[in-house]
């Protein structure tokens, strides 16, 4: 099982071509098994949409309706353990509420977070794939 930042769900469903080598293959490898999708990208998302940050081909609800589609995506819920462990990240994570419900959904799995984010990647209490 892998979870995918929000940007990196972005990138791999509108098929940017923005994904690294390595990413692409995290991916490639998990289709059979679990991709993972934090219920919080989708308000991420939603948000970006609505700040026009983020233009999608369709109308939004159809975009999530198809990128949830996606062989091997789960949507991951902010279930108690993910809220709680996201609070108590170590090493003063940063602030970016989204980015912490996103690690935490990662570490509560105890899995890699497929990411370009380099605050995300530098932080040495989360495996990622970059």
């Amino acid at each position: 099982m892998i979870v995918l930042d929000t940007h990196v769900w972005i990138w791999w469903t509108l098929d940017t071509g923005r994904l690294s080598d390595a990413q692409r293959r995290a991916i490639e490898d998990n289709e059979g098994d679990l991709i993972g999708v934090s219920a919080i990208s989708c308000w991420e998302i939603a948000k970006l949409c609505e700040y026009r940050r983020l233009e999608l081909p369709v109308e939004l609800s159809e975009w999530f309706a198809t990128a949830l589609a996606y062989p091997g995506v789960s949507l991951l819920g902010i279930t108690p353990e993910v809220a709680v462990e996201s609070t108590r990240l170590p090493s003063g994570f940063h602030r970016d509420p989204a980015d912490q419900i996103i690690v935490a959904t990662a570490r509560i799995n105890a899995c890699d977070l497929v990411t370009s984010d380099e605050k995300i990647a530098k932080y040495p209490h989360v495996e990622t794939v970059t």
